[in-house]
């Protein structure tokens, strides 16, 4: 579960100390890029909450889900048709369900250890 996480935090360290300028001209390439990531990430922390992440599957699924994306917005240039706006809702809604679930289990957990706690301190009296 620590691997998206960490992943996030070199990443986004990396990027502010990289004095790297991209043109314009490929700036839907690189924000595709960083929703793809971002998608990993939280899909990734989703499943090591739930117990089910495999770091291969973490790997290729970033990887596929970048490259798709990417051919994605490249056709759709070429055809002079928005087609990121696309990639963008598909990732924006997965990013929104992930993260929602995580919420959810995190609040699940405070709550049962909340009520542990208050049973216990009742058990005490």
């Amino acid at each position: 579960m620590m691997l998206p996480a960490i992943g996030l935090i070199v990443g986004i360290i990396i990027a502010l100390l990289t004095p790297l300028r991209f043109p314009i001209k490929y700036s839907q390439y690189i924000a595709i890029g960083i929703l793809a990531a971002l998608d990993c990430v939280f899909g990734g922390i989703r499943a090591g909450l739930q117990g089910t992440f495999d770091k291969t599957v973490f790997i290729s699924g970033f990887v596929v889900n970048t490259a798709l994306a990417a051919a994605l917005t490249m056709v759709g240039d070429k055809l002079g048709v928005d087609l990121v706006l696309g990639a963008t809702v598909a990732f924006s809604i997965r990013i929104f369900n992930n993260v929602g679930i995580i919420r959810r289990y995190m609040l699940d957990k405070w709550f049962k250890r909340r009520l542990l706690r208050e049973e216990e301190s009742y058990e005490r009296r």
